[in-house]
């Protein structure tokens, strides 16, 4: 089982940008398809995006344009870039490890979670 550990979060102002990473280990991570989730309070958990092993990303509609993924299998890190930040961007993030290489939008197609950091946009 891969085990994640995301860093990056914090307050921003609305317009503003940040950059989650989300270190994992184990030997799995290579061929795993990685994702980012979020949840914002009194809400579900939300896909934001997930990136395969070979490169091919997938973004939900709300983040398309602002967001970018990109992974670093030599550093076992995948990373979330956040542009043109807005208040409904606030919420906890969540990197997640797929149980398969393919293409995963699904909360319960992620077998490995890590904690979570906190994103807070300001109006």
């Amino acid at each position: 089982q891969v085990q994640l550990v995301e860093s990056g979060g914090g307050l921003v102002q609305a317009g503003g940008s940040l950059r989650l990473s989300c270190a994992a280990s184990g030997r799995t991570f290579r061929w795993a398809t990685m994702g980012w989730f979020r949840q914002a309070p009194g809400k579900e958990r939300e896909f934001v995006g997930s990136i395969r092993s070979g490169g091919s990303i997938y973004y939900a509609d709300s983040v398309k344009g602002r967001f970018a993924i990109s992974r670093d299998n030599a550093k076992n890190t995948v990373y979330l870039q956040m542009n043109s930040l807005k208040p409904e961007d606030t919420a906890v993030y969540y990197c997640a490890a797929g149980d398969t290489g393919g293409v995963l939008k699904e909360a319960a197609d992620f077998r490995s979670w890590g904690q979570g950091t906190q994103v807070t946009v300001s109006s």
